[in-house]
């Protein structure tokens, strides 16, 4: 279990198991010869990706950002992702020593099933919130484009991860950036889709940021290497860009949406080379 101290917080990494899914859909038209250097695969082709959750405390809040893929997957899809008994968030969660009912907030930094499939767990013929006392935050644009079912990226959308808490007055929808406490900030940052928000957590003079999906694996922090699923690409290559320079040159501590083996890392550019200069597993 790996955790930094960001002034007066601690962020712990909480990763909810993994999927294996194809390489090439993860770095787009970059070289599986360039890629693969950095990610292992299988004989099909497959890469692990984890399902990165962070929990973030102070003296007084606990929150937790994403909730991983949650367990609603048939056979089928078990198999194709090399997941035969998906782990449940309230055990993860308690594993690491982290009473679910303890949380306050939940942070969806978008609806994807791979972010937010642990939202809510099947019980007592019903749906119901797998962190009883916390609230769940997302952008209502987010919902929005969620609840079009465009062809391109519906089959990432499962409402059972979000309407039965819009129903229940559980989530919270917001209108662009917002401070959701004194230091933390949920910035909507453009690339992987139209409304995905980055987390910032600052305080002291350090800086964490949770890129998402804006910045999948480590791998993929050179701003050109996006993903093949991101809706748009050249705002997203923008993004990277500026926020890499940034946290290069002010030394901030990352962390990225799937990556298995890196927790949070710190980047330089050395002759317009982007690289980890730090890592913790």
């Amino acid at each position: 279990m790996s955790s930094i101290e960001v002034g007066d917080f601690r962020v712990t990494l909480v990763r909810a198991g993994s999927y294996w899914w194809d390489g090439g859909t993860f770095f787009g038209v970059v070289p599986k010869t360039l890629w693969a250097k950095s990610q292992p695969v299988d004989e099909l082709n497959l890469i692990e990706a984890g399902f990165n959750c962070f929990v973030i405390e102070d003296a007084v809040h606990r929150i937790l950002v994403e909730t991983g893929g949650g367990v609603r997957h048939d056979e089928r899809a078990k198999e194709r992702m090399k997941t035969p008994d998906p782990p449940r968030l309230r055990e993860v969660l308690s594993a690491h020593g982290f009473d679910p009912a303890s949380f306050d907030l939940v942070i969806n930094t978008h609806l994807h099933w791979d972010h937010a499939g642990g939202n809510t767990v099947d019980e007592g013929g019903g749906v119901v919130p797998a962190l009883p006392n916390a609230r769940f935050l997302t952008q209502r644009a987010e919902l929005e484009h969620a609840r079009e079912r465009h062809p391109r990226d519906a089959v990432s959308y499962r409402p059972v991860n979000y309407e039965p808490l819009i129903e229940s007055g559980r989530m919270y929808l917001l209108d662009g950036d917002s401070e959701v406490l004194p230091g933390l900030e949920l910035i909507v940052t453009p690339g992987h889709n139209r409304s995905m928000m980055i987390v910032v957590l600052r305080s002291k003079g350090v800086t964490w940021c949770h890129f998402a999906d804006l910045i999948q694996f480590a791998a993929n922090i050179t701003p050109t290497w996006v993903s093949g699923f991101d809706l748009y690409p050249l705002e997203g290559i923008d993004n990277k860009t500026r926020l890499l320079t940034q946290a290069a040159a002010e030394d901030w501590w990352c962390s990225f949406g799937h990556d298995p083996a890196c927790a949070f890392g710190k980047i330089e550019v050395q002759e317009g080379k982007w690289r980890l200069k730090e890592r913790l597993a």
